[in-house]
């Protein structure tokens, strides 16, 4: 302001006098002189019936909230007003008044104290879980994508985790060196059987399903590498097959092992054409049909609703769980009941024959090996069952290492002890008394 009329004093345009007199103006104008007219005022005032509260209406109003006062007041809000500075609806103090009563009213009294209120409560973000809020407008909560969790303060979405049961984790390499290890002994004693191919202890017990039970261990062993690992379509597509149709090769194999030496003890003629064709053909015809059954369940299997790899996120919160979905779950069981099946086949027989001499009859380290992997496959069901993430593959991969190694322990060790260490043993004998079923 360049010029003013100040009173008494006329036109100035001196900017130190312009202060000045605004200056005194405005001191002027909010003074607290008195005019002389206060006791009028007083008495004014004293003459007016003003409504006083009584003690007891005093007491109740400084009294604390209470939870049914938050409640009346939640349910009395109206549901079509806008959002307050909270950004929290109307209908969702509704929704939640149960909920919500109890933090409000100790909310309300601790602030009706004097207390001063944490700064970090006034930019709280209340949200759903998983869901991100834009802004402070609640109307805004949008999902995060697949891939992605929200924050602590849900006020952004970050990256999930992946988890799976890969070659550097603990669980995953525990297994792999018991799987390396298990399979190196086995191919050492394929290797003692080949090299004493012609020795009684081998011969005697069908030396073809030896083998062939010894290759479906090895690969049994091997299995855990399609298990561990970042899966894939491949490794998915092989998994389960793989495993249905080894362990069915080997309890086949076992199973035509002693329905061989059982039908061979009932023999009359031990140099008919029986015995030849049981020798030569029956053991493989059970070996080929027990083992197509369990192919045949695969390959629809594979066809009509094959395994898969998959991203869950529903499994284990703010995770993205990688692995091999079934496809079919009840091709799954139905793979698993088979291999059941033949177990109890198996031990049904093998028992049967446990009578029979002991030179020529393994039935007995059967019946052994068939309670084991029917103890293992069963309690595999329910630890299967109550289990997450990347241990549920742990405790299939668990099931399958211990019972191929109980078969092999059962099975060959005893006949590994008798061709290194007891030589004598390992000799040819002749059976003349047949009545063994006694």
């Amino acid at each position: 302001m360049p010029k003013i009329n100040i009173p008494g004093q006329g036109a100035t345009s001196t900017p130190s006098k312009i202060m000045d007199a605004f200056q005194s103006f405005y001191t002027n104008l909010y003074s607290s002189h008195t005019s002389g007219k206060e006791t009028s005022l007083q008495k004014f005032l004293d003459d007016l019936p003003i409504p006083v509260l009584s003690s007891n209406h005093r007491a109740e109003m400084e009294a604390p909230f209470t939870e049914e006062e938050v409640l009346g007041v939640i349910k009395d809000l109206k549901t079509g007003s806008a959002p307050g500075p909270d950004g929290l609806s109307n209908p969702y103090y509704k929704a939640l008044s149960d909920t919500l009563a109890l933090p409000l009213t100790k909310f309300l009294n601790f602030k009706t104290q004097g207390s001063p209120l944490n700064p970090q409560l006034n930019k709280a973000y209340r949200n759903s879980q998983a869901r991100q809020k834009s802004g402070r407008d609640m109307e805004r909560c949008y999902k995060c994508v697949e891939d992605k969790w929200p924050n602590e303060r849900r006020d952004t979405c970050i990256q999930r985790t992946t988890e799976f049961l890969s070659y550097g984790d603990i669980v995953g390499l525990a297994l792999i060196l018991i799987s390396v290890i298990l399979c190196f002994v086995t191919i050492i004693i394929f290797g003692i059987f080949v090299k004493y191919k012609d020795t009684p202890i081998v011969k005697v017990n069908n030396k073809t399903l030896s083998f062939i039970l010894l290759l479906s261990l090895i690969v049994s062993f091997l299995c855990p590498l399609l298990f561990i690992g970042h899966p894939t379509k491949v490794s998915c597509l092989l998994q389960q097959a793989v495993i249905g149709m080894t362990f069915s090769v080997a309890i086949s194999s076992m199973l035509a092992k002693t329905v061989t030496v059982i039908l061979a003890f009932k023999v009359t003629k031990p140099n008919s054409m029986q015995t030849k064709w049981l020798g030569k053909h029956f053991s493989t015809s059970i070996l080929i049909i027990c083992s197509v059954g369990q192919g045949w369940i695969c390959v629809f299997w594979l066809i009509f609703s094959p395994p898969f790899p998959e991203y869950n996120t529903q499994v284990m919160e703010g995770k993205i769980l990688l692995q091999c979905n079934e496809g079919s779950v009840t091709a799954f069981y139905i793979m698993i009941g088979y291999m059941g099946g033949l177990a109890v086949l198996s031990f049904i027989v093998a028992f049967l024959a446990r009578k029979l001499p002991d030179t020529f009859n393994e039935a007995q380290y059967i019946t052994f090996s068939m309670l084991i992997i029917s103890s293992v496959w069963i309690s595999f069901i329910p630890a299967y069952l109550s289990t997450k993430g990347k241990y549920m593959v742990a405790v299939e991969v668990f099931a399958i290492l211990s019972s191929s190694a109980g078969v092999l322990g059962c099975i060959f060790i005893p006949k590994c002890y008798i061709i290194l260490l007891r030589s004598e043993m390992n000799v040819k004998t002749s059976v003349t008394q047949r009545n063994v079923f006694k």
